[in-house]
């Protein structure tokens, strides 16, 4: 696997996401490390989900994980609540600004409380 196949994977999931209950911009750098090593941004922006290939320097916090857990996310295997708790996914920044998309984003097919 390669770097830019994890952010076509990630992109083609998480730009499908429903963000309009959210109505302040929110960026996230994300680190990958191991195999296919890079970064790339999650951003909400005009309650829209963005994922691009680049650094975000001026972010609100920074997730690091290794390809295979942004896949397992990607594919839905396993929950981004359940990676952060389980230490497969680590997150560093504003966590106000992490539950607010934990709590607001939703992802097509799946089901949630």
């Amino acid at each position: 696997m390669v770097y830019e196949d994890v952010v076509i994977k990630v992109r083609s999931t998480f730009e499908e996401a429903d963000a309009r209950r959210i109505y302040e911009h929110v960026a996230f750098e994300i680190d990958i490390v191991g195999e296919a090593a890079g970064a790339m941004y999650f951003e909400v922006s005009n309650r829209a989900c963005v994922i691009e290939p680049y650094n975000y320097y001026d972010n609100d916090g920074v997730f690091v994980a290794s390809a295979d857990v942004l896949i397992k996310l990607s594919n839905l295997e396993v929950k981004l609540k359940d990676a952060l708790e389980s230490g497969m996914l680590e997150f560093r920044g504003n966590e106000q600004k992490l539950k607010l998309c934990l709590d607001n984003i939703r992802l097509p097919g799946v089901k949630y409380d």
